[in-house]
């Protein structure tokens, strides 16, 4: 029984899905993985359930109706997760644009203190492979505008690359997180930094995807914008209402 598990959302990754599970399982550490698909008429449950019958104790498939939005994919396999006896909980995107490889240094850090580690493109520097300029500068002003606004110190705040330690997400209160696209990556960070929970970053490299389409669109930008806004307000309310 592995003590870590892996979440990856998924819509139209048919070119990607197979081989990311497959180098999953090879990792020197046990993980178990969770897909949370939302209903892809590309045919990638299907082949999630034909890599399953060859890992069945370690491959899982959650399948939705329609396309639900990347927070409440998360927020499902959260659940699933907490119902289970899993200490380690990932999010991880099936493109490859995050490295499977950095699954070990996330928990690790984990292991060794933190209780939120975050992969992250900005600690060191600006590691984006395979980004037109116009999206890195886009990303990298998201997260100097969200530390502008929150005051959280979190230099990759869009990230989607996280372990939790499972006590955060016992914590924070999952049904009351409302965002569904980049904000939603921003609001359990803030959650978990206002919780007072140690939140640490790892470095990684992010190399864009080769395979398949970007769920990215302006709906999902524009949500993190005002979203980021909206988090600040509701928590300085809540603060003075509970003095």
């Amino acid at each position: 029984m592995s003590d870590s598990l892996v979440i990856i959302p998924t819509y139209n990754e048919k070119e990607n899905i197979e081989r990311i599970l497959r180098t999953v399982f090879n990792l020197s550490v046990s993980f178990h993985v969770l897909v949370v698909d939302d209903g892809s008429p590309d045919g990638t449950a299907e082949i999630v359930k034909r890599v399953q019958a060859e890992f069945p104790d370690r491959l899982y498939i959650e399948e939705r109706v329609g396309k639900l939005g990347l927070g409440t994919a998360y927020i499902h396999g959260f659940k699933w997760a907490l119902s289970r006896s899993y200490n380690f909980v990932f999010e991880m995107d099936a493109d490859f644009s995050h490295n499977p490889n950095d699954l070990v240094r996330l928990r690790q850090a984990c292991i060794e203190g933190a209780d939120m580690a975050i992969g992250s493109r900005y600690v060191n520097g600006v590691n984006v492979v395979n980004w037109p300029m116009s999206r890195v500068l886009m990303s990298y002003f998201a997260s100097v505008y969200v530390r502008m606004v929150t005051r959280i110190k979190i230099q990759d705040s869009t990230a989607g690359f996280v372990c939790f330690k499972r006590e955060v997400l016992e914590t924070i209160q999952l049904d009351e997180i409302r965002f569904v696209g980049y904000a939603f990556q921003i609001e359990m960070k803030f959650k978990a930094i206002e919780l007072g929970f140690n939140v640490v970053e790892v470095p990684i490299i992010f190399t864009d995807r080769t395979e398949g389409v970007s769920k990215m669109n302006t709906k999902i930008f524009r949500e993190a914008f005002f979203g980021v806004i909206q988090l600040k307000l509701e928590s300085l309310f809540t603060r003075r209402k509970s003095k």
